[in-house]
């Protein structure tokens, strides 16, 4: 684990989340919301220092499993506990409010 996000894909996408607590952030470069929420989603890597793992996922380049989780509008941020979805945030969300939704689910 570390205290940066992580670039995954659609290959990588099970492993990633399998086990332990996983905030997935599904992004585009193009997506004006989405450069707002990338700063924050760093920040949160940062503030739960290794205790979970925060991933981004470009759906331009990964679809199938955007198209899995129904993601319609991003950016959205989906919150994984061994491989189950746990929480679901659409649109720019706070750095509060999302480490508090991890570190409930550590």
């Amino acid at each position: 684990m570390s205290d940066k996000a992580v670039e995954i894909t659609d290959k990588n996408f099970d492993e990633t989340v399998k086990s332990g607590v996983v905030l997935v952030d599904f992004w585009a470069p193009w997506c004006g919301p989405c450069r707002t929420q990338g700063p924050i989603i760093d920040q949160v890597a940062e503030a739960v220092g290794g205790k979970a793992v925060v991933a981004k996922m470009n759906v331009d380049e990964n679809t199938a499993v955007p198209a899995k989780f129904g993601v319609r509008s991003i950016p959205t941020l989906v919150l994984f506990k061994d491989g189950k979805s746990v929480g679901q945030f659409v649109g720019v969300t706070s750095k509060d409010k999302l480490v508090d939704a991890i570190t409930t689910n550590l």
